[in-house]
């Protein structure tokens, strides 16, 4: 059985948002410290990845420049721009009370008839 859990919808540019706000890094960096942070639950599609990197750049969420990985290879690096951390904190809020919701709603007894 596979443990591994899918990302809603509009959930990738947030949890992007949030690894950013720990510092610059590379797509693989980025995809790999999510998989570590939700322990393996959270395996993001390439494709999907560089495609929200790519739009996030170009809301201005993102700036991106090209550097040095540890192993010596060629990356764009990305880094959060004001925006962006401005993006973060109005998501983040939103999220979480959207999640808060839902949760508070599913923990609910079940209705006696």
């Amino acid at each position: 059985m596979d443990d591994g859990l899918p990302l809603l919808k509009g959930t990738l540019d947030l949890l992007v948002l949030k690894t950013l706000s720990w510092g610059p890094m590379h797509g693989y960096a980025i995809a790999t410290w999510l998989e570590e942070r939700s322990d393996g639950t959270l395996g993001v599609d390439d494709s999907a990845l560089y495609q929200a990197l790519q739009r996030m750049e170009g809301r201005g969420w993102l700036a991106a420049e090209w550097g040095t990985t540890d192993n010596n290879r060629r990356a764009r690096y990305y880094k959060l721009t004001a925006a962006g951390r401005r993006r973060l904190r109005d998501e983040s809020a939103t999220w979480m009370r959207y999640t808060q919701s839902v949760s508070s709603i599913l923990s609910l007894a079940s209705r006696t008839a």
